[in-house]
């Protein structure tokens, strides 16, 4: 339940990543794309929106546009992130278990729908009064080559196949045009709302035969969001239909370095592969639909690219890929912005 502590323990002082050792420095800071995000960051700040109450969802209309998307408050809180070692089909990425406290932040209550990537995917170059503006600054996807819902559908159905760059230029051109500050979840932030205050193997408990009321797995193809149960938090599919991009590198004994940070930490990226997956698609068995359950991004997602070099906005081979977004309350610093909307680490992801 959401209670009036909701806006305490919010993600002030949001950190700019875990210390962890690796072997590749942070990409340089491009000045010419800092000073777009300086920008951004300055109508942001001046929109000085009012706040939607915290003990309810609220609804985004993207500007100039009919298309709409529903958002859900997450309250602050601390749980143990990874599974236990007596859960079934744990793996060893999972753990050790490592209790982290969450601030508050709003979660898109389903996945990015066609209906939405679309209009940054085919956005024009001019905003619409015939000047630019800073969300026609920013970076949007070459044309496909293909139909990217390859059939399943597209009204009402999730985005997919894009990148973690592309993702995140989602969301950095979304905060230009509503003057809120979106991003993606980080892993912890994920893990969090899903579970949904619940220690199980799923939001609903451990018995995998519930899977189908809450889930769409084992399946031909994606499904229209929304059409399963929610989990107790309010929000859709978060086992299943398509996996989700977070914020952070993958690695995979992160959880042995977690003590003593809070959970708007992440692993920012200091090379192209693997970026952190989370949820469980569409093509998955139960076990890889457990709230604990991770993965890691690869080259071989972009195998069937004809292109030279490969695209930095699609990965065609992996047409279960998709994400939903998180409102942050508070407005970093612009090179943290930088480093949140740059995080995929361009030039190959």
């Amino acid at each position: 339940m959401i209670t009036s502590s909701f806006f305490k323990n919010t993600l002030a002082g949001f950190a700019l990543g875990l210390s962890v050792a690796s072997l590749h420095a942070l990409p340089e800071i491009d000045p010419k794309e800092l000073a777009l995000v300086s920008q951004i960051r300055e109508k942001i700040l001046a929109a000085k929106k009012d706040s939607p109450t915290p003990l309810a969802t609220y609804t985004e209309k993207i500007p100039g546009t009919d298309v709409s998307f529903a958002l859900q408050p997450i309250p602050a809180g601390a749980f143990n992130v990874g599974s236990p070692a007596s859960e079934k089909n744990r793996n060893s990425d999972e753990g050790p278990q490592a209790k982290v406290t969450v601030g508050a932040f709003w979660m898109g209550q389903k996945e990015v729908t066609w209906n939405e990537y679309e209009i940054f995917m085919f956005a024009t170059d001019a905003a619409g009064n015939g000047s630019k503006g800073e969300a026609d600054a920013v970076s949007h996807p070459t044309k496909p080559y293909v139909e990217m819902s390859f059939g399943m559908g597209r009204e009402g159905f999730p985005a997919i196949s894009m990148t973690h760059h592309a993702a995140s230029k989602y969301c950095q051109w979304l905060s230009a045009k509503t003057g809120y500050f979106y991003r993606l979840p980080t892993e912890l932030e994920w893990e969090y709302a899903a579970r949904a205050g619940t220690t199980t193997a799923y939001s609903f408990g451990d018995d995998p035969a519930q899977l189908t009321n809450y889930a769409v797995f084992n399946a031909d193809k994606y499904a229209l969001v929304g059409t399963k149960k929610p989990n107790p938090w309010g929000l859709y599919d978060m086992h299943g239909n398509v996996s989700e991009w977070t914020l952070d590198q993958y690695e995979a004994d992160v959880y042995t370095r977690l003590k003593g940070h809070p959970a708007t930490a992440w692993v920012k990226s200091t090379q192209p592969y693997p970026h952190a997956v989370r949820g469980g698609n569409w093509t998955d068995t139960p076990e890889l639909l457990r709230s604990a359950a991770r993965r890691g991004s690869a080259p071989e997602w972009k195998i069937l690219d004809p292109q030279l070099p490969k695209s930095i906005w699609y990965h065609t081979s992996v047409p279960w890929i998709g994400f939903r977004v998180v409102r942050q309350i508070d407005v970093p610093s612009a090179e943290q912005m930088y480093r949140i909307w740059n995080n995929g680490v361009e030039l190959d992801n």
